[in-house]
């Protein structure tokens, strides 16, 4: 039997922090999120590591408890009119090795009692990598056209993401994300098969990231 990383008791508990998002309740249950959320996505960061390596070897699939591939529980509220301390989501991120942040391409998990997806792409490029992602679009857009209406991708992934409300030239040159998404069911998350499933949907955006990174002069 194919391991089982997150269980019905992972949902569990995202629900209740969600219900209880404050610093007392989380220290807590403290143990619990370890047991249920932080160790379990270790462990399937260190089992989707060489099917990420295969797809691409310039991409990093980290099993750190802070650092990694796994994103921070805690959220930055400094900026943000909601200040809940704690993300009530697992993240999980295969960042470009050479990306610093968490707008570079990467390919993404996210799992929540709402919403599961897939998603690969650039999330809010900083602006210079956006403009040479829109350069390269205008300059080839035979081949941007290819990649986003090839069935083999758009059978499951969906361009998302924001786009600016003006802009003077075709509607993907207005994007602030490059992002494609799949979206999951919590049974994809629980039925065994959830690496399989990455792996075989992530192959599906190739083309798609490797006309990303080609844009920022990136190695795919």
């Amino acid at each position: 039997m194919k391991p089982l990383f997150f269980t019905e008791k992972t949902f569990g508990f995202l629900e209740q922090l969600s219900a209880n998002n404050n610093r007392t309740w989380f220290n807590d249950h403290k143990a619990e999120y370890e047991k249920l959320v932080r160790n379990p996505a270790l462990r399937f960061i260190d089992e989707v590591r060489p099917h990420i390596l295969e797809q691409s070897p310039h991409f990093t699939a980290r099993s750190k408890k802070t650092g990694g591939a796994l994103m921070r529980v805690y959220r930055d509220i400094r900026f943000s009119h909601d200040k809940t301390p704690y993300k009530t989501n697992i993240g999980i991120q295969f960042r470009h090795r050479v990306a610093k942040d968490a707008h570079a391409p990467k390919f993404y998990l996210n799992i929540s009692p709402h919403t599961c997806y897939l998603g690969a792409g650039a999330w809010r490029p900083h602006s210079a990598a956006l403009s040479k992602i829109r350069e390269m679009i205008s300059d080839n857009p035979g081949a941007w056209k290819k990649i986003t209406t090839d069935k083999t991708c758009c059978q499951h992934f969906q361009l998302a993401g924001e786009s600016l409300k003006t802009y003077p030239m075709i509607h993907d040159l207005k994007r602030k994300d490059f992002i494609a998404i799949h979206p999951l069911n919590r049974d994809d998350i629980l039925n065994g098969h959830l690496i399989d499933t990455l792996v075989s949907r992530y192959k599906e955006t190739n083309d798609f990231m490797d006309y990303l990174c080609t844009a920022l002069d990136l190695p795919y």
